[in-house]
């Protein structure tokens, strides 16, 4: 049964993820710079990640005005509606300062807090991915089906790494003892579309620690909805220790050879 709600939410996500991904693309300045940064040195946010949540944030409290919001950049509001939009308006800063074309805009709906929406735009793809909770996943209208089991030492992997120098040097060591257990590693820089690639069987699985909800809400919800399970340690849910998403015949080992590798701490 199609719930109307569901299919406002999508529409509003899709529409609010266009907008801010155009901003991002063609309003790029060519002398960008360094406007703050957050947990380092290297942790940055640009004025162009600003401008885009605030493009987001206005246009969903245009259309809606009673639901509440959590951004990467400082969006805070409870809301009354029981919808709250969890909202990165530019994953991948790093790769967009630089030029890079891996970076993405990522809007996720929850109602009564649970994802119900999600929404990863990758303008330089020219990628829109969406899932709705229970109707499956899509990346620019065709349906999306992760890849086919295959043994942990054939899978492609992708991870990330933190920008506190400490926990860096640890998430390396864990990588130089996974990449012989492994086909190969690769590192995007955009946990949005990381997730979105596991949904669209371009990796077998993806892992990293130190992420936040607003880095993985709606790719968690785009890779489930196309059939990979994700989770955080053993018996856990995704959270700042560790998050972890695969092909079901790759989820488990790969969960369980990071928790022996100590993946979820410093």
């Amino acid at each position: 049964m199609t719930d109307p709600l569901l299919s406002e939410l999508l529409d509003l996500a899709l529409e609010a993820a266009r907008r801010a991904g155009a901003l991002l693309r063609d309003g790029r300045p060519a002398d960008l710079g360094v406007a703050a940064t957050k947990s380092s040195p290297i942790d940055v946010v640009t004025e162009m990640d600003i401008r885009a949540e605030k493009l987001i944030t206005g246009y969903l409290s245009e259309h809606r005005p009673g639901d509440g919001f959590l951004g990467e950049e400082g969006a805070s509001a409870e809301g009354s509606s029981g919808i709250r939009w969890v909202i990165d308006p530019l994953d991948g800063t790093v790769n967009y300062l630089y030029g890079l074309p891996t970076w993405s805009v990522s809007i996720a709906a929850e109602r009564e807090g649970e994802r119900v929406v999600g929404v990863v735009e990758a303008p330089m793809r020219r990628e829109t991915f969406h899932a709705v909770l229970g109707r499956g996943a899509y990346g620019n209208g065709e349906a999306l089906r992760c890849r086919p089991t295959a043994p942990l030492d054939q899978a492609l992997v992708s991870t990330g790494f933190n920008y506190v120098t400490a926990v860096r040097a640890h998430q390396a060591t864990v990588a130089q003892q996974l990449i012989p257990r492994l086909r190969d590693i690769r590192r995007g820089g955009s946990a949005a579309i990381e997730l979105c690639d596991v949904a669209a069987g371009r990796l077998d699985g993806y892992y990293e620690r130190g992420l936040h909800p607003w880095d993985v809400a709606a790719g968690d919800l785009i890779a489930r909805e196309a059939g990979a399970l994700t989770g955080g340690r053993p018996g856990l849910p995704a959270d700042g220790d560790l998050t972890v998403a695969a092909t079901p015949g790759v989820f488990e080992p790969l969960q369980a050879l990071l928790e022996e590798l100590g993946a979820w701490h410093d």
